[in-house]
């Protein structure tokens, strides 16, 4: 190789030097954001559980506050129909004071009758004593004159004797009247006065359970506020944390594409080089064929140096520039499955290898991201510039890395090895291809067996 082709490879290969240590020393903002983003994604995670658990416990309180209620309508239910029946009771009492106002005028001409006739039996009584102490009617009938004289007088014995004999029954009967109309009106009233005492006793129960079930819903009724307010609370800083993370993943994507931008310029260089070297090889076969035009085995040989050296630059992977990172056997394929948790998006490939198997770099590019990123487990991302084309490979549940944030890579070197880490079934890697930089969930993933065949 002449002076002027050193000359022209050692300024290119400064270049590509400096190209490379450019986002190494960058690394860090990176590194932060993703680990700023994955510490808020944690906390929406935090937030969502807590915003159900808050959902949870108004629905347990609303159901409790519902019962509660319905206790107090059926309460109120029946203090109605305790006050409806102590009303009926007390219009019973009103009634039988009535009753009552009405039979004391019963009972006292009861009274008065009895009061005459004893007054009667007392004159009798006061005459029979004035007699000698008794009336002897069989004299009064023997003091009969003639035979209509002592029917006369029979028959004026015979009219006091029943006189006597009706009023001792009347008197009688009276008497019991009176004693049992006495007895039914206080009986009556007794039973109306026990049964109202009883209604009221109810009503003061129920008026009291009432109270206390009204005591416990404006418990839960405040408990209801102050769980909507906890929640408002939540979703609003959950809401907070959403923006967040999109300006952060908005701080990465710029990122993300700012190393895209140097890949591609380290791509150009590289591309530029190439063609250098092959320009040199081309001015160095040329000079070597005009030296030894007139021996024909001398000018073979720089042919097949020619050839060996386009070769190896030019020789692809694959024709879309990628190469499969490992050999394994696939158990599943990028699109739509279910795991067990329901119908995902997978957005990759999964092969499955023994832990610590060597996971390559599928094409050459720069580490846009290398460490634990949730549920990939341990990761790595590569960003790459393919005929002016961003890609972003990614590398996920692995074991160990190999690689750190910024570094260039070349396809095929070693960049990890292959594990069981993050969301993961077993031991396997999962693969993804990406046109332009990784956002997250608005994803822009495509099937890697399209650029590495499968």
């Amino acid at each position: 190789m002449n002076l002027k082709s050193k000359m022209i490879l050692t300024g290119l290969s400064s270049v590509l030097a400096l190209s490379i240590l450019v986002p190494t020393a960058n690394a860090d903002k990176l590194t932060e954001l993703e680990q700023k983003k994955q510490e808020i994604e944690q906390r929406q995670s935090e937030l969502n559980s807590g915003i159900q658990e808050k959902s949870n416990e108004i629905s347990i309180n609303q159901s409790e506050l519902e019962k509660i209620m319905t206790k107090i309508t059926e309460l109120n239910t029946k203090i109605q129909e305790t006050e409806a029946k102590m009303n009926s009771v007390q219009a019973d009492i009103d009634q039988t004071k009535v009753e009552i106002e009405e039979l004391k005028g019963s009972i006292e001409e009861l009274e008065r009758k009895i009061a005459e006739r004893t007054e009667l039996l007392q004159d009798r009584a006061r005459a029979i004593q004035l007699s000698g102490g008794s009336v002897d009617y069989i004299d009064v009938l023997l003091g009969a004159n003639s035979f209509i004289d002592f029917i006369d007088r029979f028959s004026a014995v015979s009219t006091l004797i029943e006189a006597d004999r009706e009023i001792m029954k009347e008197q009688a009967e009276d008497k019991q009247l009176l004693a049992e109309q006495k007895a039914e009106v206080e009986t009556k009233l007794a039973e109306q006065e026990k049964r109202r005492t009883e209604l009221v006793t109810l009503k003061e129960s129920l008026d009291g359970q009432k109270k206390e079930q009204a005591g416990l819903q404006k418990e839960l009724e405040a408990e209801q506020t102050r769980l909507a307010k906890e929640k408002t609370n939540l979703e609003s800083e959950q809401a907070e944390t959403v923006d967040i993370s999109a300006e952060l993943e908005k701080e990465i994507g710029k990122e993300q594409a700012r190393l895209a931008e140097l890949a591609k310029k380290a791509e150009e260089e590289r591309q530029r080089k190439l063609a250098a070297e092959r320009a040199a090889a081309a001015q160095k076969a040329a000079s070597e064929k005009a030296a030894s035009q007139k021996s024909t085995s001398q000018k073979s040989t720089p042919q097949k140096s020619t050839s060996s050296a386009v070769a190896s630059y030019t020789a692809p992977a694959s024709n879309s520039g990628f190469i499969a990172p490992i050999n394994g056997r696939l158990t599943s394929s990028f699109g739509g499955r279910d795991i067990g948790a329901g119908l995902e998006s997978h957005k990759g490939i999964d092969a499955a290898v023994p832990t610590g198997t060597q996971v390559s770099a599928s094409a050459s590019g720069y580490v846009s991201y290398a460490g634990p990123m949730g549920t990939y487990g341990n990761v790595v991302m590569l960003t790459h510039s393919i005929n002016g084309q961003t890609f972003t490979t990614v590398y996920a549940h692995l074991s160990s890395v190999s690689v750190s944030q910024g570094q260039s890579v070349s396809q095929g070197q070693k960049v990890a090895a292959s594990g069981n880490t993050g969301r993961s079934t077993g031991p396997h890697l999962h693969f993804e291809i990406h046109i332009g930089s990784w956002n997250g969930a608005r994803s822009n993933a495509v099937n890697p067996f399209n650029y590495i065949g499968g």
